[in-house]
């Protein structure tokens, strides 16, 4: 028995993946198929463009983060229910950790998934050429399973065929379709406040245009063919699996501010026996009463700054909980959060929590971005001596500051080892997004901590 499921990979970046990859999830939706939408690597807003697309919350496949057998599982556990799974790729196809093997990338994906991949290649302005681009994908790595292309900018249904002909004559595999090059449908930019629109429904035209779009020159039979895959094998079935009843409560901050969670962090979470409760800031609601913990995640508030400050009673519940020793996660606009002030680019200051001395400063270049492993400071009884994690950090804010909190953790990435993060009381606060299936034994460590807190606190 065969499964359908497919990477949509590109030649490099901004090629195109994210508009076929949507056109194709809206296009297949409209004809009735449950999709099921997975992104490569550690990246929040395309998966939160496949959630509002599809219904069904997306999710990271990420060959550096966790091994084979958890990809593997991650997998498995979101197709489920699901007639196709679409994964779009990252960056170009075997871009990934180094430029001399497959590490972290969407082809290494595409392996350990034992997916079928559809190329999106840019054939602007050529014709034959484009073969001997899908040729070189094909021969770099024979393992790879290219089953089809889709010609992206092309001008006109002859250039088209020009396109197709010569690239499934040299390479054996079929032209599924193509995007025209001068279409005014463009994939919004992914600017801050992009979230909030795709939860406000504001952009569900523009997904309805899209699978208009594809529809009309991508053959969607010829793709859902190329699809068939067998079913996985060698998954970690036991990740997921509860491993006792809920026996805490776990307060978790969840709205158009913070909303970047891996579903896999909350999931594991209740596997090992927590009962989330959320809540939201921005809407002015306190901590859940009888929450022995308190996760707050990462997301835009200072897209909300204004309205965050406004909330008084909100964030008295949030520091007094902090106070009282709760055992609390807080991630990267978490972490902005607990500071005592946000200011905006423009220079506005909006006061938040104020539990962890110093304030956060927009700025428009990044401040950070990339990969991060992860290994606790003395203190942190999440990550205690010799314990890692892996996660990514993704940011436009710097922190200032003003008093002398020990360090959380110490993270390395390509530019090296620092110390980051605060730690005070029961709190672990940092910009770094930690992915709880890199590391398991957190979770077991942060619900037993909310226990003795429960029990003593």
């Amino acid at each position: 028995m065969t499964e359908k499921r497919i990477v949509i990979a590109g030649t490099g970046s901004g090629v195109g993946k994210t508009t076929l990859t949507l056109g194709l999830m809206a296009a297949l939706r409209k004809k009735g198929y449950t999709v099921q939408g997975f992104k490569c690597g550690p990246d929040y807003i395309d998966p939160t463009y496949h959630t509002a697309v599809t219904g069904r919350p997306s999710r990271n496949l990420d060959s550096w983060m966790f091994n084979e057998a958890v990809v593997k599982a991650i997998l498995n556990r979101g197709s489920e229910g699901a007639d196709i799974s679409i994964i779009e790729g990252v960056m170009g196809f075997y871009d990934g950790q180094s430029p001399l093997n497959n590490r972290g990338s969407t082809a290494e994906i595409s392996l350990i998934t034992e997916s079928p991949v559809l190329l999106v290649v840019n054939c602007h302005s050529m014709a034959r050429s484009a073969a001997a681009i899908v040729k070189g994908f094909q021969a770099l790595e024979p393992a790879v399973n290219i089953a089809g292309v889709v010609a992206n900018k092309v001008g006109s249904i002859g250039h088209f065929r020009l396109v197709k002909k010569a690239i499934e004559q040299e390479c054996g595999i079929p032209v599924t379709g193509y995007l025209e090059r001068n279409s005014d449908l463009h994939i919004p930019e992914r600017h801050l406040g992009l979230v909030p629109a795709i939860e406000r429904g504001e952009l569900d035209a523009f997904f309805d245009q899209l699978a208009g779009w594809v529809s009309r020159t991508v053959d969607l039979e010829q793709v859902l063919a190329l699809a068939d895959a067998e079913p996985l094998i060698g998954a970690d079935a036991s990740l997921f699996q509860p491993k006792r009843e809920a026996q805490v409560q776990i307060a978790v901050a969840r709205d158009a501010a913070f909303n970047f969670y891996y579903p896999e962090n909350l999931e594991l979470l209740e596997a090992y026996g927590a009962k989330l409760a959320f809540f939201s800031p921005l809407a002015g609601e306190p901590v859940p009463a009888g929450s022995a913990g308190l996760y707050i995640g990462g997301g835009f508030p200072e897209e909300f700054a204004a309205e965050l400050a406004g909330q008084t009673q909100a964030k008295a519940s949030v520091k007094e909980a902090i106070e009282r020793g709760i055992p609390a996660l807080a991630e990267c606009g978490g972490f902005m959060y607990l500071t005592e002030a946000i200011e905006t680019t423009e220079g506005e200051v909006h006061d938040m929590v104020g539990i962890i001395p110093g304030k956060v400063k927009m700025q428009d270049k990044l401040a950070a971005l990339g990969y991060r492993e992860v290994k606790g400071e003395e203190g942190n009884y999440l990550l205690p001596a010799g314990a890692t994690a892996k996660g990514h950090e993704f940011h436009y804010s710097v922190y200032e500051p003003q008093g002398d909190f020990p360090a959380a953790y110490r993270t390395s990435g390509l530019r090296g080892t620092k110390a980051e993060g605060v730690q005070y009381k029961g709190l672990i606060a940092g910009y770094t997004h930690l992915h709880f299936a890199s590391a398991p034994d957190l979770v077991e460590r942060w619900i037993q901590a909310c226990l003795e807190w429960q029990n003593h606190g």
